[in-house]
């Protein structure tokens, strides 16, 4: 029903992933796979649902009222079995907005904020641009996955830590972090005392048998300091409509938030962040079941590729995510000279490890929601860089 197959040509429409690369990345003849987004249209009925707005010609204030709240609702308990109330609900333009707001909102410059490492690249540069401290708890490699060293995250939490930052499903690796390990971060925060931030932007696009748990949802006490970011914006590939929902049980966390964005002035959605967000979760359940079909198809493809054609590679089975994250660290070169191989030989733009922190270097992030042909062109790119 739905082709993936086909990509409309994003060139010349302010793209931030093919017309950057210029700046980005240095030139501008280089196949872009880097950024968070995916080359397909979203959903027919979102693309119609804009359309009819259009038509009718005016674009006046726009509010986020019940209808919106009902989506939103409706989705998390069909695709996440979890009961939430509209009025838990605030909205944000994004999530990395939502995190400067909520950063604001319960800390002062100096706090420390923990995250693990390597990890979504805003983490770091929110915590810095907003004077608090960083503080990193690095994951380890397992069998070929990201496991978490609690020892060393309990370690941090001891140090004094005001905020932790959970990337569930985790961006760069991919991983679907199960139910004890969750439990295990949730009950550590709840032990001193540390309001954790839950970035659950990939949590729709997670690859079977893996299914993703929302960290607030599994015991009712943890409502009480779990804030819950999530988003349309990676599931339906609208992240420029620029909305995104903080669900926030906690009455007192929820009004604290609600003032800090009131002092920043934001106060609703722009009018096609309101209607696209709930024709997404209102429509859009099937075309993502296909989405996630075409998606794993196109993981197996760069399995096969790097197995046989680089086998020096290794890449993580992503058990969540468009974006595979890439080990080099057996060709024995430094991160510069393999950007230099992939940009000026191969002509692919990929983004590099460090950029998620220390901990990633020696490993790139290939975005792989394109085309079957975009995607082979890449893989032939990448094959002619290190050839």
């Amino acid at each position: 029903m739905y082709n993936f197959d086909i990509s409309p040509n994003r060139k010349g429409t302010s793209s931030v992933k093919w017309d950057l690369t210029k700046t980005v990345f240095g030139r501008e003849d280089v196949l872009p796979m880097w950024v968070a987004d995916m080359d397909f249209p979203p959903p027919p009925e979102v693309i119609d649902t804009l359309n009819d707005r259009v038509s009718h010609g005016i674009f006046g204030y726009t509010f986020t009222g019940d209808p919106l709240g009902n989506a939103v609702s409706s989705w998390m308990k069909e695709r996440h079995d979890w009961e939430i109330k509209k009025s838990w609900l605030l909205y944000s333009s994004g999530i990395v907005p939502a995190i400067a707001t909520i950063i604001r909102a319960f800390t002062e410059k100096g706090d420390s904020i923990l995250m693990h490492s390597p990890v979504y690249t805003p983490f770091f540069s929110l915590a810095e641009k907003n004077d608090r401290e960083v503080k990193k708890s690095p994951l380890q490699l397992k069998d070929g996955q990201y496991t978490i060293d609690f020892e060393a995250f309990e370690e941090t939490l001891k140090s004094g830590v005001k905020i932790f930052l959970l990337c569930s499903p985790h961006n760069p690796g991919g991983r679907v972090w199960k139910e004890d390990e969750l439990i295990k971060m949730a009950e550590l925060c709840q032990k001193y005392n540390v309001l954790i931030v839950s970035d659950e932007i990939h949590a729709d696009l997670v690859h079977k048998p893996n299914k993703h748990l929302p960290i607030s949802s599994i015991k009712k006490e943890y409502e009480d300091f779990i804030i819950t970011l999530a988003a349309p914006s990676k599931t339906f590939n609208i992240a420029g409509l620029q909305a995104s929902a903080m669900i926030i049980p906690n009455q007192k966390l929820r009004e604290k938030v609600s003032e800090e964005q009131q002092k920043q002035g934001i106060f609703t959605l722009n009018t096609f962040g309101v209607i696209g967000m709930e024709a997404a979760y209102l429509h859009g359940g099937e075309w993502l079941d296909s989405l996630l079909d075409y998606l794993a198809d196109n993981i197996k493809e760069v399995k096969s590729f790097v197995e046989k054609e680089l086998p020096e590679l290794s890449v993580m089975d992503p058990e969540a995510t468009y974006l595979l994250w890439i080990d080099f660290r057996k060709l024995g070169k430094p991160e510069q000279e393999l950007q230099d191989l992939l940009l000026n030989k191969g002509k692919l733009a990929l983004e590099p490890g460090s950029k998620f922190g220390q901990d990633g270097e020696g490993f790139f992030r290939m975005n792989i929601a394109c085309t079957r042909e975009t995607l082979k062109d890449g893989l032939e790119r990448l094959k002619k860089a290190l050839t």
